[in-house]
């Protein structure tokens, strides 16, 4: 499979505070990419970096040949990257419908956002039931389900995954990587996922990178990472 994402010496700082010193990063069209590495180490900065949001960036960012970096974020979207961000996001005064809704803004086509609504909804069918409840009112798992729905809204071919773990029921965040594992295999949208649980991105990548501060230090398969000591150690309590 051809490479939809291309990373060429990366780097990224808030201010004058360098944060990504240089890293290069591949991902397949179609395939499953897992960023693990300790808290600090620049995983949420690196897609921030890659929707050119919140962080100053130099290097070079190309998805499907365009380069992305140096655009505005928006125009990140209409090249069709989603980012679900750590925290989800979720606009906590809007109905679930209205978040859903608002991850299609930059659409015109009435009738697909119709249908993906239903869509959504078939993933996640707990969002249908509370489609009408006001968002701040939803569980963690419930919050998560509707960014990840939100972001599918868009129409990705590229969605950005940030610890969607975090803080949930081992069982809530079973259903919610089956269900990405769904939207993967089903519907071609490939994944960069940053996950503290190892075990758990593991189980799900085709690829994996490993970050420490900054700086890409292993990059290879699920099976690398497992038959490496030291790693298998440090990220996986092995």
């Amino acid at each position: 499979m051809p490479n939809l994402l291309e990373v060429k010496d990366l780097h990224a700082a808030y201010g004058a505070t360098g944060v990504l010193h240089g890293i290069d990063l591949e991902l397949r069209e179609g395939s499953v990419t897992a960023l693990l590495g300790a808290n600090g180490a620049g995983k949420t900065t690196t897609l921030r970096a890659l929707c050119q949001m919140m962080v100053s960036t130099r290097g070079s960012i190309q998805l499907d040949g365009k380069r992305a970096d140096g655009r505005a974020t928006e125009d990140i979207v209409r090249l069709g990257v989603a980012h679900v961000p750590d925290g989800r996001g979720t606009f906590l005064g809007l109905s679930t419908e209205e978040n859903l809704r608002l991850g299609a803004y930059l659409r015109k086509d009435k009738a697909g956002v119709s249908e993906d609504f239903e869509r959504v909804y078939g993933y996640f069918p707990r969002l249908k039931e509370r489609r009408h409840q006001q968002a701040g009112t939803l569980s963690g798992g419930e919050q998560q389900m509707l960014a990840i729905g939100r972001a599918l809204m868009s129409r990705p071919r590229l969605l950005l995954l940030d610890e969607p773990s975090f803080g949930l029921a081992p069982l809530i965040v079973r259903d919610i990587f089956d269900i990405m594992r769904r939207i993967n295999t089903e519907e071609k949208v490939s994944i960069l996922l940053v996950e503290q649980n190892a075990s758990l991105a593991l189980d799900i990548a085709d690829s994996v990178y490993l970050l420490e501060t900054g700086r890409i230090v292993l990059n290879g398969t699920p099976q690398d990472v497992r038959d490496n000591d030291a790693v298998r150690r440090v990220y996986l309590g092995e």
